[in-house]
């Protein structure tokens, strides 16, 4: 189970890499995050960001050290990491890379409820999804290249296994497909039938009586 943390907003975890390479303001940190695309890593609601900070501040994982001016601008606060803060950025990293958490995509979201749509549309959105996770696999290949040769891998690691994913959800629904289309999937005919006359076929109904149905 996850840790309950003082700051719990992945958003904290992404400054604290961030001021562990040295003291920043917060819109220096807000722009080394952008840069880095460490909004493409995790999901950063940037609304919070100042909160996130004082938070921080708050229970001792960030300190001020000192309060900047450039021209007519607002005067910045410049924070460090403390030796709590290298502690917590520690420990979150052991926990995010060691523990599996269940996660939710918004895809899986849609194959649980796929016998809402008939098996002749939902080939054809399969095949529109495999074309442009394809697409998608093409590009990611071709900038992990890229990068690749200007960018030390460890800094790369975690497109790598976006791109892991990518191809392992485009093999999977490449072989569904198959399934669907070779008709051999078990249970077409029936799923095939509800939609084509509108009556739920009795096995099915006996599954959703029973509370075995997912969908």
């Amino acid at each position: 189970m996850p840790k309950r943390r003082k700051v719990g907003n992945l958003l904290a975890l992404a400054s604290l890499s961030a001021l562990v390479q040295r003291p920043m303001h917060p819109y220096e940190i807000a722009t080394a995050l952008r840069t880095w695309g460490k909004d493409q890593d995790m999901e950063i609601k940037w609304g919070s960001f100042y909160t996130v900070v004082r938070n921080m501040e708050r229970h001792g994982l960030i300190e001020a050290v000192e309060s900047v001016r450039a021209g007519r601008r607002p005067e910045r606060t410049v924070y460090r990491i403390t030796d709590a803060g290298r502690a917590e950025l520690v420990d979150w990293a052991r926990e995010l890379v060691s523990t599996p958490e269940p996660e939710h995509p918004r895809f899986r979201a849609g194959l649980s409820v796929l016998a809402a749509l008939h098996p002749d549309e939902a080939v054809t959105l399969l095949r529109r999804r495999l074309s442009l996770l394809d697409e998608g696999i093409r590009a990611a290949r071709d900038t992990l290249a890229e990068e690749g040769r200007r960018i030390p891998r460890l800094f790369l690691v975690e497109s790598e296994y976006d791109l892991a994913i990518r191809e392992a959800e485009a093999a999977w629904v490449r072989g569904l497909l198959a399934e669907l289309t070779a008709g051999t999937y078990p249970g077409l005919d029936q799923w095939r039938a509800f939609h084509e006359t509108g009556e739920m076929p009795p096995e099915l109904t006996e599954l959703t009586e029973r509370g075995d149905g997912t969908q």
